[in-house]
């Protein structure tokens, strides 16, 4: 199981400078390109759920891990 992150600028119809970064969680079995052109499902649903936003753009992204290593290899938090 492989997740991917869709990461989308939005902006609300009534303000357009008000935007504000969207993250959208899933299972994705293909490369980050092929995750953009599958996004558009995802996106559509989450402009049906937020009419009065507009997407402006977007990208994917594998997730980003709660903890960090350093140098030394030792777990650090993010």
């Amino acid at each position: 199981m492989d997740l991917v992150v869709i990461v989308f600028t939005v902006c609300a119809l009534v303000h357009p400078d008000q935007c504000e970064e969207q993250r959208i969680e899933y299972v994705w079995h293909g490369s980050l390109r092929e995750c953009a052109q599958g996004a558009q499902p995802y996106l559509a649903q989450w402009i049906g759920e937020h009419p009065n936003w507009t997407i402006k753009n977007y990208h994917c992204e594998a997730p980003h891990k709660e903890e960090k290593t350093n140098a030394r290899g030792t777990a650090r938090p993010a």
